[in-house]
């Protein structure tokens, strides 16, 4: 592999992330509304076959409410197919270095992916849209939430995968065939990035289908239409995305203790944390100049910095006075809190170089000796491949404003949400407060403060609603920006950075497909979006009765 990078051309690997980041970035617009509106409509349908086994006349209303939905799942799924499998050819095209070492152990989850989750889905979606009149109610019910399952359990899959190249676990590295092997598939697919990784992405992506059924459904109250599918929609979409909000709030506290344990420096990079220490508080806001590189090793604390005390270590460690390293610490070595000594940067490298030394050596000679060299520098191969120090900080400035736009618009949804539930439902008390708030902020009429709403939601509202939309999604893509770039120069962690990963291809060959792929990729979201609007333009089937 060493004589391979030599002869990598520079460019290839600029061309080759930013290409990968491409394809991920819109395909990540086509995923969590797809599993967003697999719950929503899965609750509707579940609503439908219920009244019907009463005899309920409402059945009839919940019926039409739920293929109205699906239909826009089903344009939304096709586009994340197209843009999925794409993704996946990447690996083997503009990253064969990194698909030879690691394929066997990568290729695992993917492979169950295609084989029974994307199987699974893409047969009950079929029956989901065609079998209305062909099959029972209860199979169909059933076809609609398997469809739904399936689509999760995919997301399941592959984030197994990625949650594996931040954290590699059940593998050894065999030196005779230069490959990763798999030693526990358990640890693998169970690992706890995995884990909480699949939770917090999932719940995240509720959020963003239950901010789309708002968002349409308050678009129908502005024009006066479909009044009654508009309603009952946001009171299913205000109760999925308070809780959705809620839980992503805290897997995403799990998943930062994650990352403080194994990825120290991403979360150094999150919080523009260049010197740690305990007792670290959590920056709220702070100047980190958004181009460039800061200068870490000279510069304090960032300017205007306001922090809440002690809310970092508390966040890394669950203790107040836990201990936090920075930047600084992780490049020049610190020592932990049990006391043992991590290496510096530069000691890394020198190990990873030892490392591979012996490897070259083993290979050649087939010497126990040089095998016992390289078993004990193993751990820091990847850092053989390493020049400069400076390569292993991540862009500190799009981490930290990435992550805190995250979080921002986060926590903004968890107030969003719970007014629409406030109003949607209603509830005594508290209805009446929220009304009396708004209308001293001038948000609501003094007269309907006290009056319960008649079924109609504040125009204030709908258009908050509308723009909460792109919100929804600038978050969820601040989320994959920070997982992604955040554990930067590396392919997986600790073990291949992203030039020894590449394939050897021309610069010019990659930057012409990713030329291609943006006009592809920007033709295909604008006529899902154009095919979308029609749809929502049309509304719920004609024999929908109001």
């Amino acid at each position: 592999m060493q004589d391979v990078l030599l002869t990598i051309d520079a460019g290839m690997v600029d061309w080759s992330r930013a290409q990968f980041a491409l394809t991920a970035i819109f395909h990540w617009l086509f995923v969590p509304l797809t599993l967003g509106l697999a719950l929503i409509m899965g609750i509707c349908e579940t609503i439908y076959y219920r009244r019907q086994k009463r005899g309920d006349e409402s059945a009839d209303f919940w019926r039409t409410t739920s293929q109205f939905w699906q239909r826009l799942f089903g344009i939304n799924f096709a586009m994340g197919v197209a843009t999925g499998i794409i993704l996946e050819f990447e690996f083997g095209t503009n990253w064969s270095n990194y698909s030879w070492l690691v394929g066997d152990i990568f290729g695992a989850p993917l492979a169950v992916e295609g084989i029974v989750a994307f199987f699974m889905e893409s047969t009950f979606v079929a029956v989901m849209f065609f079998g209305w009149k062909k099959v029972s109610a209860g199979f169909h019910l059933a076809s609609t939430w398997l469809t739904g399952i399936g689509a999760t359990l995919s997301a399941w899959w592959i984030l197994v995968a990625n949650a594996w190249m931040q954290y590699p676990v059940g593998c050894e590295f065999n030196p005779d065939t230069m490959r990763n092997e798999m030693t526990s598939f358990a640890d693998v697919a169970l690992s706890p990035f995995a884990v909480d990784k699949f939770l917090h992405t999932v719940i995240s992506a509720w959020i963003i289908g239950a901010v789309f059924v708002v968002a349409v459904s308050c678009w129908y109250l502005l024009k006066k239409r479909h009044k009654e599918l508009a309603l009952k929609s946001i009171r299913i979409a205000a109760v999925v995305g308070l809780v959705a909000s809620v839980g992503a709030a805290l897997t995403g506290h799990k998943s930062g203790q994650d990352v403080a344990e194994a990825q120290p420096m991403k979360l150094a990079a999150m919080e523009a944390l260049y010197n740690g220490g305990t007792e670290q508080p959590l920056t709220l806001v702070a100047w980190v100049n958004p181009i460039g590189q800061p200068d870490y090793e000279h510069d304090g604390e960032p300017a205007l910095k306001v922090a809440m005390p002690y809310a970092l270590s508390l966040m890394a460690t669950n203790t107040l006075d836990g201990y936090v390293p920075g930047i600084n610490d992780i490049l020049n070595g610190y020592t932990r809190p049990d006391g043992t000594r991590e290496p510096s940067a530069d000691e890394k490298i020198a190990r990873g170089k030892k490392a591979i030394a012996a490897l070259q050596a083993y290979r050649e000679t087939k010497s126990e000796e040089q095998l016992k060299v390289f078993r004990e520098n193993e751990k820091y191969f990847g850092y053989g491949y390493v020049n400069d120090k400076s390569q292993l900080v991540p862009p500190i400035a799009l981490n930290f404003w990435a992550f805190r736009t995250m979080v921002g618009m986060g926590c903004l949804l968890i107030l969003f949400f719970g007014l629409v539930w406030v109003l949607a439902y209603n509830i005594p008390f508290v209805s009446i407060f929220s009304r009396r708030l708004l209308a001293a902020l001038g948000l609501l009429d003094e007269a309907e403060a006290d009056v319960p709403a008649s079924g109609s939601q504040p125009r204030w509202l709908c258009w908050a609603a509308i723009i909460m939309l792109p919100l929804a999604y600038i978050a969820s893509e601040s989320g994959w920006l920070v997982a992604e770039l955040g554990r930067q120069p590396w392919t997986i962690q600790d073990m291949l950075p992203t030039w020894a990963a590449v394939s050897d291809l021309s610069s010019g060959s990659v930057a012409l497909t990713f030329i291609i792929f943006l006009g592809l990729f920007t033709t295909m979201l604008g006529v899902e979006i154009s095919i979308m609007l029609k749809q929502i333009k049309k509304g719920p089937h004609k024999d929908f009765v109001e």
